[in-house]
Order: C-alpha cells, then sequence, then structure tokens
C-alpha cells in the first residue's frame, strides 16, 4: 500500500503518506546530492544562470522562426514552387459512401483514406475562400469559375459552394472544386495565383489573389510570426465556420481552464507574497522548457504544426499545471524561517551568531531541494514516463506527436525548475530581505534614530519572521512575508475540470447517432475522445454541404462507391502584381558574405541566432525589457550594499543583549601599554590626532579626570576603527567614564563606589544605545522579567513579558489570564489610531488669531496643512487638526498615523513643515512659541487624550463563566460587579480622577512598557483606562475601554535587543512587512487585554480579602516594624467610627 502510493504524484496523495517515510531511500539518497549540487551553483550565480538561460531560450526562438514552425505553407522539399500538402491533409475530414455503407455519409480514418481499391474512386473537395469581397462595396472582387486556372489536363470540377451563418460577418466568397486526390499537388500548385478577373494577355492594372499558404513562405521568418499573430482573427471565425459545435466548446473549456490555472499560479504566489515576479518568472520557465522541448522535437524530425500546438497544450497546462514550482517555493520559505529559528537558538546561549545572508540564502535553498526535490524529480519522472509510453504508442492522430513533445516540455521544465527558478528564487529572497532592511532603517531614521543605529538594527532583522513561532510553515494559515498560507485549490480543480472533459465526451459518444448533420449522413466509427488531444477536424457538412450533396447525387446515378476527403477552406489575399509577394523582405544586419564567414568560426550560430534576434519584434522588445530590468536590479542592488560594506564590521548580537567578539579584528597593532608613563603633554597631543583609542585607561582616565577629554564626549574621542572596533569603543567609553564620576571630588561622599559596583556595563551592545537611547551612559540595570499566560487575544495565544520589581503582579495576571481562557479568551476593538501633536503659536492682535483659526477649520486650509505635512514622511498621515484660542494664543492639535512607531519625533517634524506652509500662505505675523504647546497632551493626564483619544485607541472584553469566577477567582460575579462601581466609578469620581476609573491598570502597561522598550512617562496617559463589570446571564461581563495607549514597535527603546525578542515573543517586532501600523496597533490590543486580566485578578483578590495575605505571602516574611511618625500617630489617636459624632462621619470618612 505504502510503496503503491508513493508511485503516485504529490498531489495525489493523502497527507499521512508524505509525512509517513522518515528515513530517505536508496533513490533519493542518490538523487538529492545531484539536485543539490545543480542547485547550489544556480544559487552562486543567479545573474549568469537567468542570462544564460534566456539567451539559450532566445537563439532556440530564432531557430524555431528559421524552422518554419509559423509556416505551416513552406515547402519542406526545398521546391520553390511546390505545394505540400500535409497541413491540408491533418484538418481534413474523410467520408464514404456507397453501397456497403447504405448509401449514407459515414466517416473514415484518415489513414485508410489514403489507401482505397482502385475501383473506389477519391475526390478531394476543396474551397477557395475569397474574403471581404462579398460585399457590395467592396473594393475587391471574388474571381469567377471561368478565371481560375485549371490545367487542362485535370479532372477538376467546380461545384456549388456552400453559405456559412457567419459569412455576413467575414463577407467571404467561396468557389468550390472537386478533384481526384492524385491531383491535389498539382492542382494547388496552379491555384497559388489567381486573377481578379478574366483576362488575356498581359494586363499591368490586373490584381491577383495569392494563396496565403504559399505567400507565408515568401515572406521569410522575419514576417513569418507577425502573419500569424495578425491573421489570429480571422483563423478563429474559420474555426467557428468549420468546425464541430463540440470540438469548439472542448477547447473553449480547455482554454477557459489554462488561463484559470494561471490566475490559480499567481494567486498561490500572491498569498505566499510575491504579487507578480515568482508567477511570471514560473511562466518565463514553463515557456523556456516549452521552446527547448519544441527545438529538440522537431531537430529529431518528429512532425509539429502550430495547429497541434494550440489544441493541446491547454490541456497539458491543465493536466501538470504549476504544483512544482508552489511545492518548491513553500518550501524554500518553510527553510527560510527554520534558518532564522535555528540562527536564534543557537546564539540564545549569550554568544553572537553572525549571519552571512547571502550563505543562509544559499542554504536555505538547499535545505528546500534536500526535503522536496526528490519528490519534486519522482512526479517528473512518473509524468514522463507516462507520455513516454504514449509516444510510442500506436494512437492514430497527433497524439504520439504531442506526447512525445510533451515528455521533452517535462525534462526541461524539471531542469529548469532546480536551475533556472531556484536563482530567481535566490534572488528573490535577497530582494525581499533587502526591501525590509530598507523599510525598517527609513522607518527607524524618520522617528529619529541616528543612521548607524538605523542601520544595526536593521542588519539584525533581515530575514522575515513567522507571526507564530509555534507554528510550522507546512500547517494552513501561516504566515510567510507577512502573508497567508493556505493549501492550493488547484488538485481539486483539476479533477473538476478532468472530470468535466471526459463526461463531455461520454455525452459525445452517446448522442453520436442522433447528431447527423446531413440526410445522408451515418453515425461515425471515430472515437471523439481523440479530439481531445489531437486536432479537431472540420466539419465536413458546414464546409461542403452543397458539394457533397452534388457529388452524392453522381455517385449513386453511377452506383459508384466514392471516398471524398473534405479540405480545410484555403483563404487568399488581394495583391496588385502577384511577383511582389514573391519577394524577400531586406534590411537584415547581416551581410550574405559576412554571415558566412562568422558561421566558419565555432558558436557562430549563436551569435547569428542573437544577433538576428535584434531584428525580431517580439526579442527585440524582450531584450530592452531584460536589459532595462538588469540595471534597475543592480543599481538596487548596489544602493543597498552600500550601507552593508560601509558597517562590515558591526557584529550582530544575540536576542539578550549579549556581545562576545567583534567581527573584524584591529588592523593595527594592539593598544600600546608602555612600560613608563607618557608625560601629560604627550597624551594630549595623541588626543588632537585622534590618536586617543592607543592610550591606556589609567591614561585616558587622568585626561578625563584634568578636564581634557569632557566626560560626555568619551564615545567620539575613542572612535578609532583602525585600532579597535565600534563595539570596544563604545564599551572602554562607558568604563572610563565611571572611573571618572568615582573621582569626582565634588561628588566623592557618593559616588566613590560607583567605579567598582555591583552595576554591570560589560557584554551589552551599546550601539544600540549610543546616539538612540541614552547619554553619558555608566551601565545598564537588569530588571526583573516574568510572563503571564498564555492569554486567548482574538483567538491567538500570547505569553505577556511583564518586567517588574512588584511581588504578585505577574502571578494575578497569570491568575486573570486563566480565567479569562476558561471563557474563551479575550476579544479587542481599535476603535482609534492617531497621535497627536499640539504647537502653540501666538499673534499680535486677536483678530490675526481669529482669523488663523478660521482658516485652519477651513476645507482650504485643511487641505494646505495635510498636503504640506504628510509630505514629510512616507508613514504620518494628518488625519484631523482641532484648534483652540486663548488670548492670542493659538493651539493646534495634530493628530496623524505613525505607522508602527510611536512617532513623536515623526509628528513634530511634519508639525514644522507645516507650520511654515501656514506662515507662507498669509500668516507672516505667526510667532511660534512653542512645537509643543501641551495642548497634544504627552506624558501628563489630560481630559482631552481621555475623551478625544492619543495613540490608540482600545476596548477589550471577556466573558467569565460564573463557574470560574466562584472557583478560580474565589469570588462572586454580583459581588465583583457591586465592589467595581463601588471602587471603580463611584471611588475614582470621588477623588476626581481623569482616566483613573480602574483598579490597576497603570501596573501592567508600566511592567510591558518596560519589557518592550516602550516610553516608561507615556505610561501617564496610557494607562487611563475605565473598567466596566456586569452580571450577563450569571456571567460575569467585564470590559477595559484604554483611549490613549501610545505604544510603538520601532524606534526608541525598541531597537535594543532584549526589548526586540520580547517583542518578538509578541509577534510584532519591527515593522509590519505588508500593512504600516499594524504591529502597533496588535501590541496595543495585547496591552488592553493584559490590563483585562490584571483588573479581573485584583478586583477578584479584593472581592475575597486575599491581597493583603498574598502581599504578605510573597513577599514579606513578617510584617516589617518602623517607628510611629507623627502622621500615623494622630492615625492611631483618631476617634473610631462608633466614636465619631454622627454628623461628622461624612466629613472624616472624606
Amino acid at each position: 500500500m505504502v510503496l503503491g502510493s508513493s508511485l503516485l504524484p504529490e498531489r495525489l496523495r493523502s497527507s499521512t503518506s508524505q509525512n509517513s517515510s522518515s528515513n530517505p531511500g536508496y533513490l533519493n539518497r542518490q538523487i538529492s546530492p545531484l539536485l543539490q549540487s545543480l542547485s547550489r551553483r544556480s544559487c552562486t550565480h543567479p545573474i549568469h544562470i537567468i542570462v544564460f538561460v534566456a539567451l539559450l531560450a532566445s537563439t532556440s526562438y530564432i531557430g524555431l522562426l528559421e524552422g518554419s514552425l509559423f509556416e505551416p505553407g513552406k515547402n519542406k522539399s526545398g521546391s520553390s514552387r511546390g505545394i505540400d500538402i500535409t497541413w491540408l491533409v491533418d484538418g481534413a475530414r474523410s467520408l464514404k459512401v456507397g453501397q456497403e455503407t447504405g448509401w449514407k455519409w459515414q466517416s473514415e480514418l484518415r489513414g485508410s483514406a489514403a489507401e482505397v481499391d482502385s475501383s473506389v474512386e477519391h475526390l478531394a473537395l476543396l474551397t477557395l475562400v475569397f474574403p471581404n469581397s462579398l460585399a457590395n462595396n467592396s473594393p475587391q472582387t471574388a474571381p469567377l469559375v471561368d478565371a481560375v486556372p485549371i490545367p487542362s489536363n485535370s479532372s477538376a470540377q467546380p461545384l456549388p459552394s456552400t453559405s456559412n451563418p457567419f459569412s455576413p460577418l467575414s463577407q467571404d466568397t467561396t468557389l468550390a472544386f472537386s478533384v481526384d486526390w492524385q491531383e491535389v499537388p498539382t492542382f494547388l500548385d496552379s491555384l497559388q495565383e489567381i486573377p481578379e478577373h478574366a483576362h488575356k494577355g498581359p494586363d499591368p492594372d490586373v490584381r491577383f489573389w495569392i494563396m496565403k499558404a504559399y505567400r507565408s513562405r515568401a515572406g521569410g521568418s522575419q514576417n513569418a510570426l507577425r502573419n500569424w499573430a495578425s491573421n489570429a482573427w480571422t483563423e478563429f471565425v474559420d474555426l467557428l465556420k468549420n468546425a464541430e459545435s463540440l470540438d469548439i466548446i472542448i477547447m473553449v473549456l480547455g482554454y477557459l481552464s489554462m488561463h484559470l490555472t494561471f490566475v490559480s499560479l499567481f494567486m498561490s504566489m500572491k498569498r505566499m507574497g510575491s504579487n507578480f515576479w515568482l508567477a511570471t518568472t514560473v511562466l518565463f520557465s514553463s515557456v523556456f522548457a516549452f521552446l527547448f522541448g519544441l527545438i529538440v522535437t522537431t531537430k529529431l524530425g518528429v512532425p509539429i504544426n502550430m495547429v497541434l500546438l494550440s489544441e493541446g497544450l491547454p490541456f497539458l497546462v491543465v493536466t501538470i499545471g504549476f504544483e512544482k514550482p508552489i511545492i518548491l517555493t513553500k518550501a524554500v520559505l518553510s527553510a527560510s524561517l527554520q534558518s532564522r529559528r535555528q540562527g536564534v537558538r543557537q546564539g540564545g546561549s549569550g554568544s553572537v551568531k553572525t549571519f552571512d545572508n547571502t550563505k543562509t540564502i544559499q542554504n536555505t535553498v538547499q535545505a528546500a531541494v534536500r526535503d522536496k526535490g526528490f519528490e519534486i524529480v519522482r512526479d517528473y519522472a512518473i509524468e514522463v514516463a507516462i507520455l513516454t509510453a504514449g509516444a510510442a504508442s500506436g494512437v492514430q492522430g497527433g497524439l504520439r506527436q504531442f506526447c512525445f513533445l510533451a515528455a521533452w516540455i517535462l525534462f526541461f521544465d524539471c531542469l529548469l525548475l532546480f536551475t533556472f527558478y531556484t536563482a530567481i528564487l535566490s534572488v528573490k529572497l535577497e530582494i525581499n530581505r533587502i526591501k525590509r532592511h530598507v523599510t525598517l532603517r527609513r522607518a527607524l531614521e524618520e522617528d529619529g534614530v541616528s543612521r548607524r543605529v538605523a542601520e544595526n538594527v536593521a542588519t539584525n532583522d533581515d530575514w522575515p519572521r513567522p507571526q507564530n513561532e509555534g507554528d510550522d510553515i507546512k500547517q494552513p494559515g501561516v504566515a510567510v512575508f507577512g502573508r497567508k498560507i493556505r493549501d492550493s485549490s488547484v488538485p481539486n480543480f483539476k479533477i473538476l475540470m478532468m472530470g468535466g472533459f471526459i463526461l463531455i465526451n461520454v455525452i459525445n459518444l452517446c448522442t453520436l447517432p442522433f447528431r447527423a448533420g446531413n440526410k445522408n449522413a451515418a453515425p461515425s466509427t471515430v472515437s471523439a475522445i481523440s479530439s481531445v488531444i489531437t486536432s479537431p477536424p472540420i466539419d465536413p457538412f458546414k464546409v461542403a454541404d452543397n458539394g457533397l450533396d452534388f457529388i452524392y447525387s453522381i455517385a449513386k446515378d453511377s452506383h459508384k462507391t466514392t471516398i471524398v476527403t473534405i479540405l480545410p477552406p484555403i483563404k487568399y489575399e488581394l495583391h496588385l502584381d502577384a511577383s511582389q509577394s514573391y519577394q524577400e523582405e531586406s534590411g537584415s544586419i547581416l551581410d550574405a558574405d559576412y554571415a558566412d564567414q562568422l558561421l566558419d568560426v565555432v558558436g557562430g550560430r549563436v551569435i547569428e541566432g542573437v544577433l538576428k534576434s535584434l531584428e525580431d519584434p517580439v526579442l527585440s522588445k524582450w531584450i530592452i525589457v531584460a536589459l532595462t530590468m538588469s540595471l534597475v536590479l543592480n543599481g538596487y542592488l548596489f544602493n543597498a550594499a552600500r550601507w552593508s560594506v560601509s558597517n562590515e564590521n558591526v557584529s550582530v548580537p544575540s536576542a539578550n543583549g549579549n556581545v562576545a567578539e567583534p567581527i573584524r579584528q584591529p588592523k593595527a597593532a594592539p593598544v600600546e601599554k608602555s612600560q613608563h608613563e607618557r608625560i601629560t603633554a604627550d597624551c594630549e597631543k595623541m588626543v588632537r590626532e585622534n590618536r586617543a583609542a592607543e592610550l591606556n585607561d589609567d591614561e585616558l582616565l587622568a585626561l578625563a579626570v584634568k578636564g581634557k577629554i569632557p566626560g560626555h564626549a568619551l564615545e567620539k574621542v575613542l572612535d578609532n576603527p583602525e585600532v579597535m572596533t565600534k563595539l570596544a569603543s563604545l564599551t572602554r567609553a562607558v568604563k572610563i567614564r565611571r572611573g571618572l564620576i568615582s573621582r569626582n571630588p565634588a561628588t566623592s561622599e557618593t559616588s566613590t563606589l560607583i567605579e567598582r559596583s555591583k552595576l554591570p556595563f560589560e557584554n551589552y551592545n551599546y550601539q544600540n544605545v549610543h546616539g538612540a537611547c541614552c547619554e553619558n551612559v555608566i551601565g545598564y540595570l537588569p530588571l526583573p522579567l516574568g510572563v503571564a499566560g498564555p492569554l486567548i487575544i482574538d483567538g491567538q495565544s500570547f505569553y505577556l513579558p511583564m518586567a517588574t520589581t512588584e511581588g504578585v503582579l505577574v502571578a494575578s495576571t497569570n491568575r486573570g489570564c486563566k480565567a479569562i481562557n476558561a471563557g474563551g479568551g479575550a476579544t479587542t476593538i481599535l476603535t482609534g489610531d492617531g497621535m497627536t501633536r499640539g504647537p502653540c503659536v501666538s499673534f499680535s492682535t486677536l483678530n490675526r488669531a481669529g482669523a488663523a483659526k478660521l482658516w485652519l477649520d477651513s476645507e482650504e486650509g485643511q487641505r494646505t496643512m495635510k498636503k504640506a505635512f504628510n509630505s514629510t514622511s512616507r508613514f504620518a498621515r494628518l488625519q484631523s487638526m482641532k484648534t483652540a484660542l486663548a488670548g492670542t494664543y493659538l493651539y493646534i492639535r495634530f493628530k496623524t498615523t505613525t505607522g508602527d512607531a510611536m512617532g513623536m519625533n515623526m509628528i513634530s517634524k511634519g508639525v514644522e513643515c507645516a507650520l511654515d506652509e501656514m506662515r507662507d500662505s498669509g500668516f507672516v505675523d505667526m510667532a511660534i512659541i512653542s512645537v509643543s504647546g501641551n495642548f497634544c497632551t504627552d506624558k501628563k493626564s489630560a481630559a482631552i487624550n481621555w475623551i478625544d483619544g492619543r495613540g490608540k485607541s482600545v476596548v477589550a472584553e471577556a466573558i467569565i463563566p460564573g463557574e470560574v469566577v466562584r472557583k478560580l477567582l474565589k469570588s462572586d460575579v454580583n459581588a465583583l460587579v457591586e465592589l467595581n462601581t463601588a471602587k471603580n466609578l463611584i471611588g475614582s469620581a470621588m477623588a476626581g480622577s481623569i482616566g483613573g476609573f480602574n483598579a490597576h491598570a497603570a501596573n501592567i502597561v508600566a511592567a510591558i512598557f518596560l519589557a518592550t522598550g516602550q516610553d516608561p512617562a507615556q505610561v501617564v496617559e496610557s494607562g487611563s483606562c475605565i473598567t466596566v463589570m456586569k452580571n450577563f446571564n450569571g456571567d460575569l461581563q467585564i470590559s477595559v475601554s484604554m483611549p490613549c495607549i501610545e505604544v510603538g514597535t520601532i524606534g526608541g527603546g525598541t531597537v535594543l535587543e532584549p526589548q526586540q525578542a520580547m517583542l518578538d515573543l509578541l509577534g510584532v517586532k519591527g515593522a509590519h512587512p505588508s500593512k504600516p501600523g499594524e504591529n502597533a496597533r496588535k501590541l496595543a490590543r495585547i496591552i488592553a487585554a493584559s490590563v483585562l486580566a490584571g483588573e479581573l485578578s485584583l478586583c477578584s483578590a479584593l472581592a475575597a480579602g486575599h491581597l493583603v495575605r498574598a502581599h504578605m505571602a510573597h513577599n514579606r516574611s513578617a510584617v516589617s516594624t518602623r517607628p510611629s511618625s507623627p502622621v500615623s500617630t494622630s492615625v492611631q489617636a483618631a476617634p473610631s467610627r462608633s466614636q465619631a459624632p454622627t454628623g461628622l462621619t461624612m466629613t472624616m470618612a472624606r
């Protein structure tokens, strides 16, 4: 059973059988290394592979043109005047009538029609078509029967022509002739040119109707494709006029299915993060394989014509499809994510993990080929074997030739998949890495981070990351490059379409006795299934119904069995001079003599093919497009590589912030440690010469104490890449500054011990700190970090990182998470997203201030300010402006989106630009008092933030079953509702609180802010929250509304590696690859849901009276004692509630 299933293509095997074989077999062990070697060379030199394959395909295309693939009428025997009727016979239809058929027309196989008994008369029925000659106002007229130059010794006889329903559309005139089958070549040769009118003697003004098949071979290969494309509509109309209706339906379904397969390919690639390029390159690879297979087939002497290709390729595309490139692409993306995870795990022990991105991409492709390469090759081998069996069979028609061609196409498709397409994948991965790198760097720069720090952070975040680290790429619904991958529906679609084709043919076979198109027609003996692959024959009764009736009457009268082969209609074109149509077009860039000399050189045919391709209308544009794309790609890669080259000394720290040895060792000699002390003058001279890094620590400390080196400039003074790396110089500056602070006489009583204190300063990446997060750095503070949860938020589980020194906080939040999960998780709604900045401007008079307010509130003012503001950033977009007057002071509150950054620096830049535009719009007397006029309001509790919102406005809700409240929270639903009303609502209102209608929302917000690198000062407004509890049919409905959560996932403290690791834990690290701002919004939802858990647990503890006991148990072994203060003494001396006078009770309580 397992062996049998392994022989099936992968799309037909079940998921269990795909994973059943963990140990590779013998063939797998032999083939996989070869495929890896092939793909490794392709990934090492991708541009070379792409250019080589494209050049080879172009040469094959030229060879096909020279081989007359698009010239069906060309005489392959080399005769300049002869006609090869093979292309006519391929589309012909033979009918037989006689005594043995009961005088009913009966279809004959083409092979049997060629070998007939001498007593049987074999005729050919030819139809000559003269387009655009039927209309009365037509400038051209069809020739009469007597104008047709019939040879004197020919038995050809004119027949009555047959009208067609499409004749009014094409305005065609037809002439029909019957001729003995043996005379067909001679008869056609005489009909190559027909004068428009019968005439005698030479007439220079006479026009000739030229046979299109004869015309095509005179135009040369340069015009073959152009003529073929220009006649596509005409041939389509001919197909509608002459082919059988069922064949037309089958071909329409085939082409429809092929195009739906193309659409499915683009949709599958779009789900993997590529909207256009990957699917397009898959099509290019398939076209190249088609060209290679076609040139090999034709060179081996197998006859292939355009009719066979146009009707067989749709079914090949639908049957084979594009699953293999899709499977390989998924495997490569899966391997890239696995490589990222492995890199994090290997670097997690504190050591530096340095990623070589180019090597990583190559390894990624290698891992994908190792995992899926053998399965893909096996599927190709099975399909090629089936097609080879079809080519070796004795099936009549074009099925054998097409199977032979299809086998070669699949062979080259397999070869190109592991060469050309893997090279494309490696380039695509590199471009995606660079795009993500550049986008993140620019976003950080717009948020005010220095370019060096932004580049370092972007380098650490090069590879794409899954939204859920625990998921595997093979599972449905996994994110890759920010998109969702789902199982492809192509196999189901194929089964549906192939089943439809089989059903149509079954209906075709069953209805043959009832589909006689003529009163004398008998049921056909030809299987209609062959029409799915072979070229569909014409409908003889559509083409020559009247002519067949005429021949039928003669045959019946003479009692002679007759076979009639109805050839496809032969079309003509009208020309003034017949000799003009035979002239070869000139203008080739290759002179004949020069071409002969060139062809004598080895490889001359390839060079000639390349040069001729410049003349081809298709390839010339393809070459221009390819050159343009090459220039753009190389320029893009060059610009991105400049920073990589300039930052080659940057070390990549691990997720915990530790750093080890620098990547590049210093070129110069190590720091000189002299045996004797340098004099101060020499040390000062070395500092002036930018050689301070060569001094030892004692000398640097001495200069700093004397004021020769400012303490705040140590990093700048010690920066010398020739002596030490950037990280080493920054760490050394921190060490020197600690010594400087310890030796400062002004603070000797308090700061003496800082140099040797337990404040750590080593093994930390200060590159992301310097110029971005902190100045005058003397170390870093380790902060306890815990996790609560996991908590189900909007259907996805998250661990909640919390950095805090308050005991029980994490445990309490964890209990709330457990209770919320028991009710199905938390649901969040984002009601607003806009950071604010409120500048203050002043005018000399109130009238001018009022005019400015009216202009800002007008449509013109809003439009002008929005245009100026939006021009400063790719992410900041002005949403609204609110104005307020206070005397002659005008306050403007800008509210904008900021992408994934918290955005204060981004908004400040936009506000400055907008105010400058406002001054240029007629308010030159405006004075800018402050870019921030506290109308924002930032880092302060304010009613405007509580009402209008600031940052992200989120509402989170959960429904806790009453049983869970009783057993887990040890409380009661009604008790919790009453406590929340009395404490969080009435109590806060009694205190006059603004946004403080909660138990301890700021506790959770502060802990998560510290863990994820947010601005701790913004906890003031971010902690604004109102908690609402209701009894919902015996269950507890709890919600928190937080109108101003100010967070970001890029910029600020998020550039530090430990904080980035916590953002990564939440799946929101960095900028979102496709939806700017989505990561920051997701973080705000997580914080709101975390506050919900904290509120639920604390209120339950208060209702049950567990709060003090929990703190005592977890934080202290005994209650701390201290001397009574005057305040505590007065409280103890205060009268009790029972002793207080009744009238003073409320006063004392208040």
